[in-house]
């Protein structure tokens, strides 16, 4: 413990202050309080493309987890001139896809989407997470990321590894399906 004192005496500011790329740099170095902090700011917008992927609180929370500790064993290999969100998002919504995916081929009876579980401020009508929940996981992942999440077509098609044209593909489609849905709620 005092060693983590000294260490945010050394650096200066304390950690919930510095930069994303020192953040980085610490918890490439070691430092449980950078890893921390680095969880803290990134968590909530992790858990929320996880669950808006896949509609299921718990799977949620697991697949935003492994998706954390994925990224702390691959940090060592991370380029620090970029920022973490988008590779840490990407890797959250690759594996909500490979989730929802295998939970299509082995379907639970009676399964219902968990609607109930957004939290309260996600600024979601439940008219919306239920057209999202009706999309197929790849059409869900490009809504999520463009307008839940904010990144263009661009980066997207980056984080996914798919041709632009695909992705601008899905989210047409995945908008046109969404405009459907609500004008028949």
């Amino acid at each position: 413990m005092q060693d983590a004192v000294a260490g945010r005496l050394r650096m200066g500011r304390p950690l919930s202050r510095r930069g994303e790329p020192a953040l980085v740099r610490a918890a490439q170095a070691g430092s449980a309080d950078a890893v921390d902090e680095l969880f803290r700011r990134h968590w909530p917008a992790a858990h929320r493309a996880a669950w808006l992927v896949v509609h299921d609180a718990a799977a949620a929370e697991d697949i935003a987890q492994e998706a954390f500790l994925a990224a702390l064993r691959a940090l060592d290999r991370f380029d620090r001139r970029r920022p973490l969100g988008p590779w840490l998002h990407r890797i959250v919504v690759n594996r909500a896809i490979d989730w929802s995916r295998a939970r299509a081929l082995r379907p639970e009876t009676g399964a219902v989407p968990d609607v109930a579980s957004l939290d309260d401020d996600s600024g979601l009508g439940e008219d919306v997470v239920a057209a999202l929940a009706a999309l197929g996981p790849e059409h869900r992942a490009v809504v999520v990321l463009r307008h839940l999440l904010g990144y263009t077509p661009g980066e997207i098609a980056t984080m996914l590894d798919l041709p632009r044209g695909t992705v601008n593909s899905r989210l047409r489609r995945a908008l046109d399906a969404l405009a459907v849905a609500l004008e028949e709620r």
